[in-house]
């Protein structure tokens, strides 16, 4: 006999995480959050369409975005007032890492509001565990600034830090990443993850003036999870 699932709690915020880039990564009781949810908010809410009508659910969509997070969140509290089921989704991953998601938790946490995580695809965690690096101990700093002063600034901290160090970076900016490793961390072995989950997923390993060689020869597209470990030790090439 079919165990039969729990429904969803009324006045409940789910941060549901979505695939990275393969649809095939869903998790089922992701799908069943978003089928039983009241109204999902949604960075992108086009993007979100997209996967909605790909699994046939039909559902209310609202706009859920850096820039209007803080009018959002009021709405949200509000919608959780009044006993609805909210799902909160970004363009790919987990809600709250490096994308929207942080505020309107810390938000119904505060108005006594449950907070419930439905887990699935995070590029750290796929980049990290195929990388080849140690994996007991990691420091994930997500986007870095984008003005170079800041930039610098923020590495130079880092470089201090023990473990396996994890950024997340642009296409448009992976060259000017690489060129500040080979002067910042010029004896470091890093890997770039990219088009992670999607078809021509890629993983680069080398010293940092080696990668910024390659990528002066070959455009390099997609998203990057970038992963650096000062110890010399860890050479793999795989």
């Amino acid at each position: 006999m079919e165990k039969t699932l729990p429904p969803l709690t009324p006045g409940t915020l789910y941060l549901v995480a979505t695939p990275i880039g393969n649809f095939e990564d869903i998790t089922l009781r992701a799908l069943r959050t978003l089928k039983e949810s009241d109204v999902i908010a949604a960075e992108d809410t086009r993007r979100t369409g997209q996967l909605l009508r790909h699994f046939g659910i039909s559902k209310p969509l609202l706009s859920y975005f850096q820039f209007n997070e803080a009018r959002r969140s009021e709405e949200i509290i509000e919608r959780l007032r009044h006993g609805e089921k909210v799902a909160l989704v970004t363009d790919a991953g987990s809600p709250g890492i490096s994308d929207p998601g942080e505020r309107v938790v810390r938000a119904s946490l505060n108005a006594r509001f449950r907070v419930e995580a439905v887990p699935g695809p995070c590029a750290l965690v796929a980049a990290l565990t195929a990388s080849g690096l140690p994996t007991g101990e990691f420091h994930f700093a997500g986007f870095l600034p984008h003005k170079s002063g800041q930039r610098r600034k923020k590495l130079a901290e880092l470089k201090s830090v023990s473990g396996t160090l994890v950024l997340y970076e642009s296409p448009y900016r992976i060259g000017k990443l690489l060129a500040e490793l080979n002067e910042i961390f010029p004896n470091s072995f890093v890997v770039l993850a990219r088009e992670l989950t999607k078809k021509f997923e890629e993983f680069l390993r080398g010293k940092p003036e080696e990668l910024l060689e390659l990528a002066r020869k070959r455009s390099l597209k997609g998203e990057f999870v970038v992963l650096i470990r000062n110890s010399p030790s860890c050479r793999s090439r795989q």
